[in-house]
C-alpha cells in the first residue's frame, strides 16, 4: 500500500505519528528539508536552519515526546518578520538584512513552548507592504502551482512553504489579508484571529492597530492546533485581550453539518471587479452550505467602497511612524560618508527601504502632516468606525459571512507591478476585517475553471468567536 512521505502529511498526522514514536522528530525534519532543497527555485524561504532544526530534532528524540506539547517535533516556517533569538530577523528588507534579535517574539516562544522546530524564515512583501511578495530585497517568491505567477503578499513565503509541503504550517502576520490572500492563491488554509486573540510582542509592526497574527495551514483541524497553541494573554502587549482561550479542535468536533447556521452573503462582494472563475467556486461552496443545512441570508455592508480608501490612508500613517525608528542611527541599516545628520537620515533610509516602503511611508507622513490630519485621516478613522458598524448589524442577522477572499486567481509576475492601485484592489475583500479587527478564514474551494489556479472562500465571524470560523469551515472543507 502507498505510503506518502512524512512532508507529505497533515499537521494533525504528523503530530499523531511523532507521539505514537511512529517516526522522529529527526526523520521528520530531515524530509522537510530534503523538500525545501527540492523546491528551492520558489525562492519562499529567506533563511534555512538546517544544522540548527535538526539538532533541536535530537534533543526533542532523546527527552521522547511529551503528550502536552501539541506540536512535539513539528518542522514550522515563520515569516522573516518575528524576531528569533539568534536567528536573522530582515523583514526582507536592506534595513534589517544583518539583524539578528536577543529575543524571540511572544507566539515564537509559545510555537517553541509546545514543541515545534523551525526549520526557516519565510520569504514577504518588504515590511509587510505588498500584495504579492514580489517587493522583497531577495526576489520574488514563485507560486508552487505555477511557477509563472505570484503567491500573493504579503505572507507568500510562508503560503508558499505551506503549498510546496516545506512544512506542516507556517507563521505569518495579516495587516490587511497578508495571511488569507495568499493562502486563497496558493491553495491552503489562512486565519487571522480577532485582533487582540494572539500577542504582538516581537512583532516588527507595519500598522499596530491592523496587524494580526495568524498560521497558514494544510487544514482547518491544523489550523485549530496552530491558533491553540499561539493564542491567550500576554502583559507585554496592551493590545492583548485578557480572555479564556476556547478549546478550537473540540469545537470542530461539535459541528458535523451546518443545520440552523445562518450565513450571511454581502452582496458588496460579488460585483464588479470579482472575476468569474471566482464568483463561479465561491458560489458553488455557498450551495454546498445549504446542501448541509445551512440558511444564506442577504446582507449589505454599505461602507465596502470606502474600506481601500480608509485603510491606505490609516495603514501608511502607522507605517510612517512605526519605520521612524530606522533611521541609521539607532536600527538598521547605516549610510557611509554622511556629510550631516540630515544626509545620514535621508541617505540610510533611501538605501535600507524600497520603492514600496517609500511610497507609503511617504503618502502616511503627507496625511499626518500640519493641516490634513482632519482631511484625512481623522476621516479615515470615522469611515473605520462604521465598517465596523456594518459588521456588527450584519452579524446580529448571522452567525457567520461568507464571500470571496480575493477577486482574482495568481496573477503573472510583474503583471500589476506598474499599477500599484489596481494590485491595492486585490485586498479589497479581506481589508475589511482587519478594519473592524474581527477574525477571518480564506478556504481552498477548488480551482478556476480558465486558469486552473485555486480559490478561496473567506469565513468571517464575531470578535473572539474564532472557534464559529473554524468549525463552519471545517464542516465544508469535509463536504
Amino acid at each position: 500500500m502507498f505510503s506518502p512521505p512524512l512532508h507529505a502529511r497533515t499537521l494533525a498526522e504528523i503530530r499523531n505519528m511523532l507521539q505514537k514514536r511512529e517516526a522522529s522528530a529527526y526523520e521528520v525534519t530531515a524530509s522537510c528539508l530534503d523538500r525545501i532543497e527540492q523546491t528551492r527555485n520558489l525562492n519562499a524561504l529567506i533563511s534555512v536552519f538546517g544544522e540548527r532544526a535538526l539538532e533541536r530534532a535530537k534533543a526533542l528524540d532523546a527527552a521522547r515526546p511529551k503528550p502536552d506539547q501539541a506540536l512535539w517535533g513539528v518542522p514550522l516556517t515563520l515569516k522573516d518578520t518575528f524576531s528569533t533569538q539568534g536567528m536573522p530577523t530582515t523583514c526582507a528588507s536592506r534595513m534589517l538584512e544583518n539583524f539578528t534579535p536577543v529575543y524571540d517574539a511572544f507566539a515564537v516562544s509559545r510555537l517553541l513552548d509546545a514543541g515545534a522546530i523551525i526549520v526557516g524564515k519565510a520569504n514577504l512583501d518588504e515590511f509587510g507592504m505588498g500584495s504579492s511578495t514580489e517587493h522583497s530585497v531577495f526576489g520574488p517568491t514563485l507560486n508552487p502551482h505555477d511557477t509563472s505567477r505570484v503567491p500573493g503578499g504579503s505572507s507568500g513565503g510562508s503560503a508558499a512553504s505551506v503549498a510546496a509541503r516545506q512544512c506542516f504550517a507556517s507563521l505569518a502576520a495579516d495587516t490587511g489579508g497578508s495571511v488569507r490572500q495568499p493562502a486563497a492563491l496558493c491553495g491552503c488554509i489562512g486565519l487571522k484571529p480577532t485582533y487582540g486573540r494572539v500577542s504582538r510582542y516581537g512583532l516588527i509592526s507595519y500598522a499596530s492597530s491592523l496587524d494580526q497574527i495568524g498560521p497558514l495551514t494544510r487544514t482547518v483541524e491544523d489550523a485549530a492546533i496552530m491558533l491553540q497553541a499561539i493564542a491567550g494573554h500576554d502583559e507585554r502587549d496592551s493590545t492583548s485581550a485578557p480572555l479564556p482561550v476556547p478549546d478550537y479542535l473540540a469545537a470542530l468536533a461539535q459541528r458535523n453539518d451546518l443545520k440552523g447556521l445562518r450565513i450571511g452573503v454581502p452582496r458588496e462582494y460579488w460585483g464588479e471587479g470579482i472575476s468569474r472563475e471566482v464568483r463561479t467556486a465561491c458560489e458553488r461552496a455557498l450551495e454546498k452550505a445549504k446542501d448541509l443545512g445551512a440558511n444564506l441570508v442577504d446582507v449589505s455592508l454599505p461602507h465596502s467602497a470606502y474600506c481601500i480608501a480608509a485603510y491606505y490612508v490609516i495603514a501608511p500613517a502607522e507605517a510612517s511612524a512605526n519605520l521612524a525608528r530606522f533611521d541609521g542611527v539607532r536600527y538598521g541599516l547605516r549610510a557611509p560618508d554622511a556629510k550631516s545628520v540630515d544626509d545620514l537620515f535621508t541617505r540610510s533610509r533611501c538605501m535600507g527601504f524600497g520603492p514600496e516602503v517609500q511610497r507609503r511611508i511617504m503618502l502616511g507622513t503627507y496625511v499626518l502632516s500640519s493641516g490634513y490630519y482632519d482631511a484625512y485621516y481623522k476621516k479615515a478613522a470615522k469611515v473605520r468606525r462604521l465598517i465596523r458598524e456594518d459588521f456588527s448589524k450584519a452579524l446580529e442577522r448571522c452567525d457567520v459571512l461568507c464571500g470571496p477572499a480575493a477577486p482574482n486567481t495568481a496573477w503573472k509576475l510583474g503583471e500589476f507591478r506598474s499599477d500599484p492601485v489596481r494590485m491595492y484592489l486585490q485586498d479589497i475583500f479581506t481589508l475589511p476585517l482587519n478594519l473592524a479587527g474581527l477574525p477571518g478564514l480564506s478556504l481552498p474551494v477548488g480551482k478556476g475553471e480558465d486558469s486552473g489556479l485555486p480559490v478561496g472562500l473567506q469565513i468571517s465571524g464575531r470578535a473572539f468567536d474564532e472557534a464559529a470560523v473554524l468549525s463552519v469551515a471545517h464542516v465544508l472543507e469535509r463536504g
